[in-house]
């Protein structure tokens, strides 16, 4: 017994002093925390260079796009094939991706041989042999008949502009082919496959690295991969990047697969600091010294002959093998990685040492073996290490890009070295959480990634086509030609001229009704004057008060709501509810004995009469209330202050909002002889030569016409450019086909246009797994607030799938960007439509004044012209565009429909007493 104890403390102490003495020899491969620390952080700046367009072409770390936009959603089928070609072995595929919703992949393969004639002569023969082999594969499977996507794997550095091409930029691992350098590798294989016309009808799709290939196929399993490493003979990662970030392709949206060819990090002299001599010696005997340090100091393709070296000088130092040296342990290659994970092994690792080195000409003591095994054990983990440093840069990155605290997410894993090495995954793993404590990481092995991932990325691109081919034959029914817009404008101006006439006007759809308003403030008025606002769900009542000469009015308002029950009750509880409002604001502001003259917007279609009465010819926004329309309003207001008999008002003028739009900017700008309102509704106004309105007496001068414009088309004539989505919103609104126009511009109802959109596109499968959320049913829902916040362009994709979230949608980055484009369509119709029609105005007025050209003001006013962030942009380029001879300027109303009143009301004051002293 005793001498068993006495033989294990003897083993003991032996293992001791052999990893005591190898760490010694081998302290400069023993990586601390804080210099993994320090390399991750090296390794983040590396990034960032190469995604940089001015330092890409200095960065050693090359940051290639890959024009993989999108990571599998599980709806992809068909079937597909694949090459991969890299590694020692060429590998055909024909890879069937799920059908009915199944998510499951079935493979059938073929491996060729890579002779080195081959892969270091001639690169048209390259070429030449890997079409012969697919044309083998493709005759042996009985395929010749069919016409299938291809993706090529191709595990080499290569420059793309898109999926379906690449520029090779260097050779590594054994190959060497000339005349490839620098030249796109699809067309090289394309051309070599013309000789086999009969038997290969191919689609080469998608040139994919095999990192790449890697994350893809781990994210068809799991949706959360985002990342694919490769530790084999070679050494890379990949992932999903921001597009903002990535200087070196045009766009921001959405997210690209980044390969970060991380196998060259070190090449500027980044790591000097911890390369060993070993290192050095190892660069120096290779194909390509001085490229791809990192690698060397991690790869399989170099583990073996890392622990060649150190092997060596330890035993010419007198420190192993009694000093004896093998002519086999002088032969480079000598000691492979397999040989390295073989000793590595747990228990069975010393006889596995043993018998290596007993195979290399040594006759190792139980000590060399000890010795030997710490030796691969030092290197092998400096390698997990290093790669688990960089891995961690790359979580860190994709955890800052999200704005996240914690970020979950998956890492796709392939390569021997990773799959063979007893220990590596657990070591890689263990670091990978230390250096990144905030990230919870799952790793995943990839089956067949190089190849099947290649069949994904094909897939994915074939769905992604299909869809884009159906999204955007949506898209095109919102795109109006220049043809179109033309044919608006000349409609609107047909319109107009019916709307003016005694005959046509019953029946006209553009009701230009005469407001008689006849002047535009010219400075000289003066007073105080109250002005009612009510054309939304909320009610003001102002004090306005103009000073002469100086161009000043100071305005003091106060807001109150409209509750529905009221909005959609009786006439007589509407204008009861109005008055209680006005004697609430007097009283607050201390006027209750004050006769003032009132003006009264009312942003409804009203005919009138004079400009102290409107009859109300229909409610719109909304509005319900009964016994008004066919009423005059300013009656209705006077019985109810009766009523209340409380107080007294000299109502003077009832207005429209777009009235008060152009008087408020008529009172900074004399040349301001159109309003026009672009919010909840959508209205014009523009002064008319009297001569001109036949419904009302008198020739000389000009009056205002509020031309009512939304009605626009409910005669039929815009029916050749109403989508079947703006028939829907029609028939579920509260007036159907009434108000075409105005619902095809104004705020009021874009968001319900994008929502009818998206579910069409969702129930096509297109969007949003083709899950319709209980919100996205509910009318109204989808706020046009939303399409001025989703299409600012300092909105990133992240933002845009907030609010989707809030609207109960879960969207990808992808669906993102879909929503994003819907609602630039729309809006950008919204635009052009207006265009269209102030286009129409523009041209009148100066063909009316006799004009070759023309200057005029435009004052506007609303939500959609104030905070859509392209929609006035847009709307000026049409104006231009179609109405060439006018030199339109823009101008934004100051509140019209307050001061607007108010001025009013003053200039008919004005022009009041110009009469009674006439």
């Amino acid at each position: 017994m005793f001498a068993v104890h006495l033989l294990a403390f003897y083993f003991t102490k032996l293992k001791e002093d052999q990893i005591k003495k190898v760490d010694r020899f081998l302290y400069h491969m023993r990586l601390s925390d804080e210099t993994l620390l320090d390399i991750m952080a090296r390794f983040q700046a590396e990034m960032q260079k190469g995604l940089g367009k001015d330092t890409n072409p200095t960065a050693s770390v090359k940051m290639l796009p890959t024009f993989v936009r999108a990571i599998p959603d599980g709806s992809e089928n068909g079937e597909f094939l694949s090459l991969d070609l890299g590694g020692s072995k060429f590998r055909v595929l024909k890879v069937q991706v799920s059908e009915e919703g199944k998510r499951n992949v079935q493979m059938e393969s073929q491996f060729y041989p890579t002779p080195n004639e081959i892969i270091r002569g001639n690169g048209t023969e390259l070429f030449e042999y890997v079409a012969d082999c697919l044309a083998d594969f493709m005759k042996t499977k009985e395929l010749t008949q069919k016409k299938l996507p291809l993706g090529l794997t191709f595990s080499f550095p290569c420059k793309q502009t898109k999926l379906e091409e690449g520029i090779l930029l260097s050779w590594t691992k054994k190959f060497k082919a000339r005349g490839v350098l620098g030249t796109d590798v699809v067309s090289s294989l394309t051309n070599a496959m013309k000789r086999h016309q009969q038997d290969l009808d191919v689609d080469i799709l998608a040139l994919v690295n095999d990192t790449v290939g890697t994350m893809m196929t781990c994210a068809y399993d799991d949706p959360y991969c985002e990342v694919g490493v490769i530790i084999g003979t070679g050494t890379n990662a990949c992932y999903m990047e921001d597009m903002s970030n990535i200087d070196l392709v045009e766009g921001d949206e959405g997210r690209m697969c980044i390969n970060t060819e991380w196998g060259a990090f070190g090449d500027d002299g980044a790591l000097e600091d911890i390369r060993t001599e070993f290192d050095r010696e190892l660069d120096l005997g290779s194909l390509n010294p001085g490229k791809q340090l990192f690698e060397k100091m991690i790869s399989g393709l170099y583990l073996g002959e890392l622990v060649r070296l150190i092997l060596l000088k330890m035993a010419k130092a007198g420190l192993l093998f009694g000093g004896e040296k093998s002519s086999a342990l002088h032969i480079k290659g000598k000691i492979e990685t397999r040989h390295v994970a073989a000793m590595e092994r747990y228990k069975e690792g010393l006889a596995n040492t043993r018998e290596i080195l007993t195979d290399l000409g040594l006759e190792p003591s139980d000590a060399d073996c000890i010795a030997v095994q710490h030796v691969c054990t030092i290197v092998s983990f400096r390698s997990a290490n290093l790669c688990a440093a960089a891995l961690a840069a790359i979580l860190t990155r994709l955890r800052e890009n999200k704005k996240l605290m914690r970020l979950r997410t998956t890492v796709g894993m392939d390569g021997t070295l990773y799959k063979i090495h007893p220990q590596y995954p657990k070591r890689l793993h263990k670091v990978v959480r230390k250096l990144v404590p905030n990230c919870d990481v799952r790793f995943l092995l990839s089956e067949s990634g190089s190849t099947k991932g290649a069949a994904m990325v094909t897939a994915v691109a074939s769905r992604v086509q299909a869809q884009r081919k159906q999204i955007d034959k949506v898209l095109a029914l919102f795109r109006l030609t220049q043809e179109q817009l033309v044919g608006v404008r000349n409609k609107m101006r047909v319109e107009f001229e019916y709307g003016l006439k005694k005959d046509t006007h019953p029946l006209a759809t553009v009701k230009m009704l005469p407001t008689y308003v006849c002047g535009m403030p010219d400075g000289t008025e003066k007073g105080k004057f109250l002005a009612l606002d009510l054309g939304g769900t909320n009610f003001r009542v102002l004090l306005v008060k103009i000073r002469s000469g100086r161009r000043s009015v100071r305005m003091y308002n106060k807001i109150f709501a409209i509750p529905l029950e009221i909005m959609q009750g009786t006439g007589e509880e509407l204008f009861d509810h109005i008055v209680q409002c006005i004697a609430d604001f007097l009283d607050y502001m201390g006027l209750k004995g004050a006769q003032l003259p009132l003006g009264f917007t009312f942003s409804f279609p009203c005919r009138q009469a004079s400009i102290d009465k409107g009859t109300l010819i229909e409610w719109t926004k909304g509005f319900k209330a009964t016994d008004c329309e066919g009423e005059d309003v300013v009656d209705m207001l006077r019985e109810a202050i009766k009523r209340r008999n409380e107080f007294d008002l000299d109502i003077v003028a009832v207005v429209n909002d777009t009235v008060g739009t152009m008087m408020t900017c008529g009172y900074e700008d004399s040349n301001c002889e159109v309003g026009l309102i672009a919010g909840t509704g959508s209205n014009m106004c523009y002064m008319e030569e009297m001569r001109n309105i036949e419904l009302v007496e008198g020739d000389e001068g000009k009056m205002c016409i509020n031309t009512e414009w939304g009605g626009f088309g409910d005669n039929g004539c815009l029916d050749d450019i109403q989508t079947q989505y703006d028939k829907e919103v029609d028939e579920g609104s509260l007036n159907p086909g009434k108000q075409r126009y105005e619902k095809m511009t104004s705020g009021m109802y874009l968001g319900e246009i994008v929502r009818q959109i998206l579910i069409d596109l969702t129930k096509q499968g297109l969007l949003f797994r083709g899950q319709i959320s209980e919100r996205l049913r509910t009318r109204g829902i989808f706020e046009t607030k939303f399409l001025s916040q989703i299409e600012s362009d300092r909105l990133a994709l992240l933002q845009v799938r907030r609010i989707l979230q809030q609207l109960g949608l879960d969207s990808t980055c992808e669906d993102s960007i879909v929503v994003k484009e819907v609602c630039g369509a729309v809006s950008r119709r919204a635009a052009q439509l207006y265009g269209a029609g102030l286009a129409a105005i523009v041209e009148k007025r100066r063909e009316d004044q006799g004009l070759e050209h023309m200057r005029i003001t435009v004052g506007v006013d609303g939500t959609l012209y104030k905070l859509h962030p392209h929609f006035s942009r847009i709307l000026r380029e049409t104006v231009k565009e179609l109405a060439p001879q006018c030199d339109v300027m823009f101008m934004l109303s100051e509140d019209g429909s307050g001061k607007g009143a108010a001025l009013i009301t003053a200039v008919a004051k004005r022009l009041q007493q110009a009469q009674r002293e006439h």
